[in-house]
């Protein structure tokens, strides 16, 4: 089994940060390392999730730069990239090592979007299909990546918005990635906060902007995101 660094990056998540970091407990306790990357919390994120990793670390704020951050002090043979509001399924160190077994160098899991609105599922289906089609996944399905494929793509791009579709466009060059059936649960707050058809009207948007050529920075703060100054 590899060992595997799972790296959170957080920003004001104190409202689940114990209970996400306390579903990784049994992955530490199989020898998985657990890094924290903050990106300038105002809340109590940092005091919570102090006791329940291996390393916490403040990074400027942005996932990709986190992220980077974080892979950058970590042991493992295999990094795994873990939105704090994503649960990962039980045998998740299990699947994730018989993928790379099988030749994989990187890949991500199906999705469950949780939330009140019923048409959740019929999105969570569609990303499942869209990334087994495509090949590109999304930082929700908890990308993971050996480290020496990591480091030959040089990680994450350093932009506001869209770091999960890069990262995987680099990594087609080397390999298809593992799709694994097994699905993480993801929160579906973003999809709610200003209703499910819109939030993927806009993305889709976005994303063809972003395709097109468009600044990540302004991309961002069209959808919500305060990107670093």
């Amino acid at each position: 089994m590899p060992v595997i660094s799972i790296v959170v990056p957080v920003l004001d998540e104190a409202v689940r940060i114990v209970s996400a970091l306390n579903a990784l407990q049994p992955l530490r306790a199989g020898g998985a390392e657990v890094i924290v990357c903050d990106g300038g919390s105002s809340d109590c994120t940092v005091e919570l999730a102090a006791p329940l990793a291996d390393k916490l670390i403040a990074a400027p704020r942005g996932r990709a730069s986190q992220m980077n951050a974080g892979a950058a002090l970590a042991r493992g043979e295999v990094l795994l990239f873990l939105h704090a509001d994503t649960t990962l399924p039980d045998d998740a160190a299990k699947l994730l090592a018989e993928a790379l077994r099988a030749g994989c160098v990187w890949g991500r899991f199906d999705v469950d979007i949780c939330g009140r609105s019923m048409w959740l599922p019929l999105v969570a289906a569609l990303m499942n299909s869209r990334s087994r089609l495509t090949g590109i996944a999304t930082g929700d399905q908890a990308m993971f990546v050996t480290r020496h494929a990591y480091a030959a793509v040089r990680g994450f791009p350093d932009i506001a918005l869209m770091e999960d579709i890069e990262l995987s466009k680099r990594l087609l060059k080397l390999s298809r990635p593992a799709c694994i059936a097994a699905r993480v649960t993801t929160s579906g707050r973003r999809w709610e906060r200003h209703g499910v058809w819109r939030t993927i009207l806009r993305m889709w948007w976005l994303r063809l902007r972003y395709f097109l050529g468009a600044d990540p920075a302004q991309l961002a703060r069209e959808y919500g995101y305060a990107p670093r100054e």
